[in-house]
């Protein structure tokens, strides 16, 4: 294999980690819970139309150096925001909306960073 491409495999591994885990949520939950999955991907795919959420996604993960901050902290800021839905403090919310930001979010961070990490080699 070229030596750049391992590099890019190697730096990259967080991203390709937060990509399959993504395809693995759609994967297994087919199987364990089709219709909560089918919704919270149809909630995803209309998500993707608001493009100040795409933008600020993109943007942490191509301008943040260290994406292990961008990834735990959408993580962290998930499971907060979970508590205080469980709590009754966010009343207009839902775990399953949240959720589908969630794989907004990491989605698209996880490849405007694999991208940083290509136009690095490539420059």
């Amino acid at each position: 294999m070229n030596d750049q491409l391992i590099t890019i495999l190697r730096k990259a591994k967080l991203n390709f980690a937060i990509l399959g885990g993504i395809l693995l949520i759609a994967v297994v939950g087919k199987f364990v819970d089709p219709e909560l999955t089918n919704r919270i991907f149809v909630t995803a795919d209309q998500l993707v139309s608001e493009l100040y959420l795409i933008f600020v996604a993109i943007t942490l993960g191509a301008f943040i150096p260290n994406f292990k901050l961008v990834a735990f902290g959408a993580i962290g800021a998930f499971i907060g925001a979970a508590v205080l839905i469980h709590l009754g403090i966010f009343t207009y919310l839902t775990t399953e909306y949240l959720f589908a930001v969630l794989i907004v979010v990491l989605g698209f961070a996880s490849i405007a960073n694999l991208y940083r990490h290509y136009q690095e080699f490539r420059l």
